[in-house]
């Protein structure tokens, strides 16, 4: 098996899991149907612990554009191997997503709301707000990436490696999940994304592409500085890539902040008129 296909396999058995527990737990006249927001985190740490022992001899198991990326910038990953490894996690997203549709098939038509719909395959904010929501995907795979280099920089045996992987998935999801659901990985929010506009899921609504963008350049941001900032302040390796994904970081949050601010004046001067 080559990489490509170790990714695409791997990131199709995380979004198996994953989107599985969304369905099983949001999805009307499911045995399993709201379960709390324990098991889902539960679950998702597990569809990340099966991913990583599925193909992590074989791809290294990012699983993650936001990964990958991040590999690459510190030296640890060639850059002429992204593509390929991105390509693959999307594509194992997709076909993931596809298939717990079909698994779910009946369910569908017995869900009213096209928000639960949605919330089976991608993420949404529980309050709109696209400082808050950019920082919190931010912050959330920038602790993931370090957690990541934690772990790799300690002697576990091999076996607890994904263990240990999924254990950081469930308390970052139970610690910091509740603002956005937790994306921290483009591919598990934007593939099963595309699978939600293509499938005919009935009386889905549409697939929120305005919040999207949250969930690709958060994570991918934030899980380059974990990635710079543990090379720098662990290792003692300060390079010129952490001043320029800093001042990225800082240059998104800024903007987004003035966007959030010219939304709260704008709904402001409106709740006024029409009062």
């Amino acid at each position: 098996m080559t990489p490509f296909v170790g990714e695409l396999i791997g990131t199709m058995i995380l979004i198996v899991f994953g989107a599985g527990i969304g369905a099983g737990s949001s999805l009307k006249k499911s045995y399993s149907n709201n379960p709390g927001w324990i098991v889902v985190t539960l679950a998702w740490g597990l569809a990340v612990t099966m991913g990583v022992f599925a193909v992590g001899s074989i791809s290294g198991a990012h699983l993650n554009p936001a990964v990958t990326i991040a590999l690459a910038i510190n030296g640890d990953f060639p850059w002429t191997e992204v593509p390929g490894y991105i390509l693959a996690q999307m594509l194992g997203a997709i076909i993931g997503a596809a298939l717990i549709y079909v698994h779910y098939l009946p369910h569908w038509k017995e869900t009213d709301d096209p928000a639960v719909k949605l919330g089976v395959f991608s993420t949404s904010p529980a309050i709109p707000n696209t400082f808050a929501n950019l920082f919190s995907e931010i912050f959330g795979t920038f602790i993931l990436l370090l957690g990541l280099l934690f772990i790799g920089a300690n002697k576990f045996s091999q076996g607890l490696n994904p263990i240990a992987v999924g254990l950081l998935i469930v308390i970052i999801g139970m610690s910091l999940g509740g603002t956005t659901g937790y994306a921290i990985n483009p591919a598990r929010d934007l593939g099963p994304r595309v699978a939600h506009f293509f499938l005919p899921i009935p009386g889905k609504g549409k697939s929120n592409w305005g919040y999207a963008w949250i969930s690709v350049v958060g994570p991918i941001l934030g899980g380059s500085f974990g990635a710079v900032f543990y090379q720098a302040v662990f290792l003692g390796k300060l390079t010129s890539n952490f001043f320029v994904v800093a001042a990225m970081n800082i240059l998104a949050l800024l903007l987004a902040f003035i966007h959030s601010k010219r939304n709260n004046d704008t709904i402001t001067k409106l709740t006024k008129r029409s009062a």
